[in-house]
Parts: C-alpha cells; sequence; structure tokens
C-alpha cells in the first residue's frame, strides 16, 4: 500500500494497492494524488512540495525520483532506520491496518487486490470527509482544507 498524505490537512490525496513494493506501486499513488489536486484546482502546481520518505527501494528508484522531478517535487528521503521524516505515513498507515477492519465484517475474507482496493477506497473516504484528527483540531481534512481555501480567499490571495 502507497499513500500521499497532505501534511497540512491530513487528506489523503492519492493512494495504491499492490502485492509488491514496487516503483510502479508508488508512481501511482503519486500521479493519483496530483490528479486529485487538479481537479480540485486548475492552478495547482507542484512547485515548493516536498515529498517525504523512508528509504524504501521504490521510493529511490530512478523513475520515481524522475517523476518527482518532472511534477516540480523535491524528494526528501529519510535515513535507513530513522522513522523521523516518515511518522505521518507510519501513522496513517497503521491507522488504515487497524480501522479499515471495522467496515467490513469478520466473516469476510478478501480473496485478492481488488477487495482491497475497494475497503480501502470506502475508508480513504471516510478518513478524508467524517473521520476527526486531533492534530488539526479534532476536524476531518476535508473541513480543514475548506477553512484553509475560505481563509486564503478573504485575504484575496490565490490557494
Amino acid at each position: 500500500m502507497s499513500f500521499i498524505t497532505d501534511v497540512y490537512s491530513r487528506r489523503i490525496l492519492g493512494w495504491k494497492a499492490s502485492m509488491s513494493k514496487t516503483t510502479d506501486l508508488v508512481t501511482a499513488a503519486l500521479a493519483h494524488a496530483l490528479a486529485t489536486r487538479r481537479r480540485t484546482n486548475a492552478q495547482f502546481t507542484a512547485e515548493g512540495l516536498i515529498h517525504h520518505s523512508d528509504a524504501g527501494s521504490q521510493y529511490t528508484a530512478l523513475a520515481f525520483t524522475e517523476e518527482l522531478r518532472e511534477a516540480g517535487i523535491a524528494g526528501s528521503i529519510g535515513t535507513v532506520g530513522d522513522a523521523l521524516d516518515n511518522a505521518l505515513m507510519e501513522s496513517t498507515i497503521g491507522l488504515c491496518k487497524t480501522e479499515i477492519p471495522a467496515f467490513r465484517s469478520s466473516a469476510q475474507n478478501w480473496s485478492g487486490v481488488r477487495e482491497v482496493e475497494r475497503e480501502t477506497a470506502r475508508w480513504v473516504h471516510w478518513y478524508n470527509i467524517e473521520r476527526i484528527h486531533s492534530s488539526i483540531d479534532n476536524m476531518p481534512p476535508i473541513e480543514r482544507e475548506a477553512m484553509y481555501s475560505e481563509t486564503i480567499a478573504q485575504r484575496g490571495e490565490v490557494a
């Protein structure tokens, strides 16, 4: 599983499920995140964004580094064994692993990646729209982003 999360709002912008940790897994999640932002803001630019990750081979691969560069995103990879730069994602993945079972009956077993994708999509929607996060003043990520957009609009700035 790969997630791309906005650190400010805690919103999961992109994700991908796979049976293996490959470069395709992380590039698909990145493409999903960029498409999500462009869908909601035609003027969106990735300039100034930083992608934090661990030192997994899928994130250090030349193909992924090139995808980041082409998008205008700076890469930031933590040192091996140091989870500080990646703590938010480790927390998000932990929440996913503990909260997704609540969305299905205990008698149901997943037969493949398609079912994992379906349940993950349901969870991400709930996580972004309904789940409150103490780190962002006990509100869901989508509300945090709406509040930010409103503040920017009141200032007459471009978000």
